[in-house]
């Protein structure tokens, strides 16, 4: 059980500024194995974002509340995964072979790529997540869904993607390079584990876009840098919490 709290005051020591105890680390042994309670980290963000919004909710109008609740997100995990979603935007966007593609993301500065893609995925998360706060739906539950299930979506990336070494490896972000099968099951048990609150069972169609959407981005990956990296976990992370949230509109509508 100690190792257990172990691995999982790792995943939050990585993932968010929350503060842990002085003898938590991330070595590349422990956040290895850390990797199985990214979903619950999720779910632990979430619950943080969407407490947020629901005291902002009684002071300001729907709109504010969901943005100061993504500000809350942003925050708490210190932009984490939209810094890889930036990079992943200007590494595959401006080069065109492998070793240029990791030389630009890996280089610090924001560029044209990056800011575009950062916009357009900020302003489409906040539409979806406007229209879902007008349904008969549990809003809160569908914003702590969107964190876990999105980072379970990332965690298969790390699972069957090896793991690309950067071309300066004297460089590189500690990140999880490899998943066992155990660490999985046990991520996307907490991954799903939100969406069993929703009332309607049509919620796990939802699954079937983020399915395409790991697949062919995994694809693309592979085509262009031959496995994944952080910075491509991160994007993933944030183009399935879109997803997710834009699937739950489209069901609702349909049914």
């Amino acid at each position: 059980m100690k190792k257990q709290i172990h691995y999982f005051l790792t995943a939050v020591l990585f993932f968010t500024r929350i503060p842990c105890p002085n003898w938590v680390d991330h070595s590349p042994e422990i956040l290895n194995k850390s990797s199985r309670y990214f979903s619950l980290v999720g779910i632990l963000v979430g619950s943080i974002a969407s407490l947020s919004y629901f005291i902002t909710s009684f002071l300001f109008t729907p709109d504010i509340a969901i943005i100061l609740s993504m500000i809350t997100s942003i925050w708490i995990t210190g932009a984490f995964h939209e810094d890889g979603f930036a990079d992943v935007c200007d590494g595959f966007g401006g080069g065109w072979t492998k070793e240029k593609i990791l030389l630009i993301m890996k280089d610090s500065r924001l560029g044209t790529f990056g800011v575009s893609g950062l916009v357009f995925i900020l302003a489409l998360k906040f539409l979806a997540l406007y229209h879902l706060q007008d349904l008969s739906i549990n809003f809160i539950i569908v914003i702590i869904s969107g964190h876990s299930i999105s980072r379970f979506i990332a965690t298969l990336l790390l699972y069957t993607h090896e793991y690309v070494r950067d071309i300066d490896s004297s460089k590189v972000k500690p990140t999880t390079q490899q998943m066992s099968t155990k660490s999985l099951i046990i991520s996307g048990v907490f991954g799903i584990l939100p969406l069993l609150f929703f009332q309607k069972n049509i919620i796990f169609l939802a699954l079937l876009p983020l399915l395409v959407t790991f697949l062919y981005m995994g694809r693309f990956f592979k085509k262009w840098i031959g496995g994944q990296t952080g910075d491509c976990a991160g994007a993933l992370q944030q183009v399935s919490e879109v997803i997710f949230y834009l699937s739950i509109l489209s069901l609702w509508k349909l049914f």
